[in-house]
Protein backbone atom coordinates (compact mmCIF):
# COMPACT_ATOMS: atom_id res chain seq x y z
CA UNK A 1 0.00 0.00 0.00
CA UNK A 2 1.92 3.29 -1.30
CA UNK A 3 2.33 6.12 1.29
CA UNK A 4 -0.67 8.32 0.16
CA UNK A 5 -3.03 5.92 -0.07
CA UNK A 6 -2.23 5.25 3.55
CA UNK A 7 -2.36 8.56 4.68
CA UNK A 8 -5.80 9.04 2.71
CA UNK A 9 -6.68 5.64 4.95
CA UNK A 10 -5.26 7.64 8.55
CA UNK A 11 -7.38 10.49 7.64
CA UNK A 12 -10.40 8.61 6.54
CA UNK A 13 -10.51 7.02 10.18
CA UNK A 14 -9.23 9.92 11.83
CA UNK A 15 -12.32 11.89 10.67
CA UNK A 16 -14.50 8.97 11.62
CA UNK A 17 -13.14 8.36 15.52
CA UNK A 18 -13.21 12.42 15.70
CA UNK A 19 -16.85 13.15 14.02
CA UNK A 20 -18.52 13.63 17.03
CA UNK A 21 -16.36 16.52 18.03
CA UNK A 22 -17.14 18.39 14.96
CA UNK A 23 -20.75 18.80 15.97
CA UNK A 24 -20.58 22.72 15.54
CA UNK A 25 -20.27 22.57 12.05
CA UNK A 26 -21.55 19.15 11.14
CA UNK A 27 -24.86 21.13 9.80
CA UNK A 28 -22.24 23.27 6.67
CA UNK A 29 -21.50 19.97 4.69
CA UNK A 30 -21.43 16.23 4.01
CA UNK A 31 -18.04 14.04 3.96
CA UNK A 32 -16.30 15.59 1.32
CA UNK A 33 -13.45 14.91 -0.84
CA UNK A 34 -10.03 13.93 0.91
CA UNK A 35 -7.20 16.76 1.00
CA UNK A 36 -4.43 15.72 3.42
CA UNK A 37 -1.65 17.73 5.38
CA UNK A 38 1.06 16.59 2.41
CA UNK A 39 -1.21 18.87 -0.09
CA UNK A 40 1.57 21.98 1.43
CA UNK A 41 3.87 22.42 -1.46
CA UNK A 42 6.25 25.05 -2.54
CA UNK A 43 5.22 26.67 -6.00
CA UNK A 44 6.59 28.69 -8.53
CA UNK A 45 4.50 31.86 -8.01
CA UNK A 46 4.06 35.24 -9.45
CA UNK A 47 6.81 37.89 -8.95
CA UNK A 48 5.08 40.93 -8.07
CA UNK A 49 4.23 39.18 -4.73
CA UNK A 50 7.05 40.88 -1.89
CA UNK A 51 7.45 38.06 0.53
CA UNK A 52 5.95 37.77 3.33
CA UNK A 53 2.46 38.26 1.59
CA UNK A 54 -0.45 36.04 1.81
CA UNK A 55 -2.52 35.36 -1.34
CA UNK A 56 -5.92 33.51 -1.02
CA UNK A 57 -6.91 32.10 -3.91
CA UNK A 58 -10.89 30.97 -3.25
CA UNK A 59 -10.43 29.88 -7.46
CA UNK A 60 -7.80 27.21 -6.14
CA UNK A 61 -9.11 27.11 -2.77
CA UNK A 62 -5.42 27.77 -1.77
CA UNK A 63 -3.52 29.65 0.11
CA UNK A 64 -0.06 30.81 -0.70
CA UNK A 65 2.84 32.36 1.33
CA UNK A 66 4.94 34.26 -0.58
CA UNK A 67 8.61 33.59 0.85
CA UNK A 68 10.50 34.94 -1.16
CA UNK A 69 10.12 36.81 -4.89
CA UNK A 70 8.44 34.11 -7.29
CA UNK A 71 8.37 31.21 -4.50
CA UNK A 72 5.35 30.83 -2.05
CA UNK A 73 3.97 27.69 0.12
CA UNK A 74 0.84 27.11 -1.10
CA UNK A 75 -1.89 25.00 1.48
CA UNK A 76 -5.21 23.65 0.88
CA UNK A 77 -8.15 25.60 2.46
CA UNK A 78 -11.73 25.51 2.73
CA UNK A 79 -13.17 28.31 1.30
CA UNK A 80 -16.85 31.09 1.88
CA UNK A 81 -20.17 29.57 0.21
CA UNK A 82 -20.98 31.45 -2.70
CA UNK A 83 -23.41 33.44 -0.97
CA UNK A 84 -20.73 34.53 1.53
CA UNK A 85 -17.58 35.71 -1.31
CA UNK A 86 -15.89 38.67 -0.62
CA UNK A 87 -12.18 39.51 -1.93
CA UNK A 88 -9.59 42.05 -1.36
CA UNK A 89 -6.74 43.49 0.44
CA UNK A 90 -6.46 43.15 4.17
CA UNK A 91 -3.67 43.16 7.40
CA UNK A 92 -3.26 40.89 9.47
CA UNK A 93 -4.64 42.93 12.59
CA UNK A 94 -4.43 40.17 15.57
CA UNK A 95 -3.00 36.79 16.08
CA UNK A 96 -4.33 34.36 18.40
CA UNK A 97 -3.33 31.14 19.56
CA UNK A 98 -6.70 28.86 20.84
CA UNK A 99 -8.71 31.63 19.74
CA UNK A 100 -12.21 31.49 21.56
CA UNK A 101 -15.62 31.30 18.68
CA UNK A 102 -18.63 33.52 19.04
CA UNK A 103 -20.83 32.26 16.20
CA UNK A 104 -23.16 35.13 14.81
CA UNK A 105 -26.61 35.81 15.21
CA UNK A 106 -27.24 34.48 11.83
CA UNK A 107 -24.91 31.22 12.22
CA UNK A 108 -27.69 30.74 15.27
CA UNK A 109 -30.85 31.59 13.50
CA UNK A 110 -29.68 29.12 10.92
CA UNK A 111 -28.59 26.04 13.47
CA UNK A 112 -30.75 26.99 16.72
CA UNK A 113 -28.34 24.02 18.68
CA UNK A 114 -25.08 26.32 18.04
CA UNK A 115 -23.97 27.73 21.48
CA UNK A 116 -23.81 31.08 22.19
CA UNK A 117 -19.75 30.80 22.88
CA UNK A 118 -17.22 28.16 22.42
CA UNK A 119 -13.56 28.52 24.67
CA UNK A 120 -10.78 28.62 22.63
CA UNK A 121 -9.00 25.03 22.86
CA UNK A 122 -11.86 23.08 23.23
CA UNK A 123 -12.69 20.44 21.09
CA UNK A 124 -15.69 21.43 19.45
CA UNK A 125 -14.58 25.21 18.82
CA UNK A 126 -14.26 25.22 14.95
CA UNK A 127 -11.71 28.34 15.19
CA UNK A 128 -8.97 25.12 15.61
CA UNK A 129 -5.39 25.69 17.10
CA UNK A 130 -4.51 29.27 15.62
CA UNK A 131 -6.33 32.31 14.34
CA UNK A 132 -4.96 35.38 12.27
CA UNK A 133 -7.34 38.32 12.32
CA UNK A 134 -8.12 40.72 8.97
CA UNK A 135 -8.57 43.83 9.53
CA UNK A 136 -11.34 45.23 11.94
CA UNK A 137 -13.58 41.97 9.53
CA UNK A 138 -15.02 39.33 10.57
CA UNK A 139 -12.82 37.52 8.24
CA UNK A 140 -10.04 35.13 9.56
CA UNK A 141 -7.72 33.06 8.53
CA UNK A 142 -8.09 29.66 11.34
CA UNK A 143 -7.80 26.24 11.67
CA UNK A 144 -10.83 23.93 11.94
CA UNK A 145 -12.26 21.50 14.28
CA UNK A 146 -13.68 19.60 11.05
CA UNK A 147 -10.47 18.45 8.66
CA UNK A 148 -12.45 16.96 6.18
CA UNK A 149 -14.08 20.66 5.18
CA UNK A 150 -10.57 21.52 3.59
CA UNK A 151 -11.27 22.20 0.31
CA UNK A 152 -14.70 22.41 0.32
CA UNK A 153 -16.53 25.62 0.20
CA UNK A 154 -18.45 25.47 3.34
CA UNK A 155 -17.62 28.70 5.32
CA UNK A 156 -19.30 31.71 6.32
CA UNK A 157 -16.74 33.88 5.94
CA UNK A 158 -13.58 33.02 7.20
CA UNK A 159 -10.85 30.70 5.13
CA UNK A 160 -10.06 27.19 6.74
CA UNK A 161 -6.81 25.68 7.33
CA UNK A 162 -5.57 22.19 8.68
CA UNK A 163 -4.50 23.04 12.06
CA UNK A 164 -0.81 21.94 11.51
CA UNK A 165 -1.13 24.46 8.55
CA UNK A 166 -2.20 27.37 10.44
CA UNK A 167 0.44 26.72 13.25
CA UNK A 168 3.18 26.84 10.56
CA UNK A 169 1.59 30.16 9.30
CA UNK A 170 1.22 31.60 12.09
CA UNK A 171 4.82 31.34 13.04
CA UNK A 172 5.80 32.72 10.38
CA UNK A 173 3.33 35.59 10.03
CA UNK A 174 3.77 38.76 11.47
CA UNK A 175 1.46 41.37 12.64
CA UNK A 176 0.77 43.80 9.39
CA UNK A 177 1.11 41.32 7.02
CA UNK A 178 -0.91 41.93 3.95
CA UNK A 179 -3.58 39.26 2.75
CA UNK A 180 -5.09 39.42 -0.85
CA UNK A 181 -8.27 37.24 -0.98
CA UNK A 182 -9.23 36.58 -4.81
CA UNK A 183 -11.52 34.26 -6.80
CA UNK A 184 -8.38 34.08 -9.40
CA UNK A 185 -7.22 30.96 -10.17
CA UNK A 186 -3.43 30.83 -10.07
CA UNK A 187 -2.86 27.18 -10.67
CA UNK A 188 0.76 27.33 -9.39
CA UNK A 189 2.87 24.69 -10.00
CA UNK A 190 5.20 22.76 -7.85
CA UNK A 191 8.89 23.59 -7.94
CA UNK A 192 10.55 20.57 -9.20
Amino acid sequence: MNIQLRCALATVATTLALSPAANAQSFWSSMPELNTLEDKVLVNFPTKYAKGNIVVSFGDRRLYHVIARGRAISYPIAIPRKEARWQGALNVTRKKVKPSWTPTASMRRDNPKLPAFVPGGHPRNPMGARALYLGNTLYRIHGTDAPWTIGQNVSRVCIRMHNAHVIELYEKVRVGARVLATWKAYRAKRVS
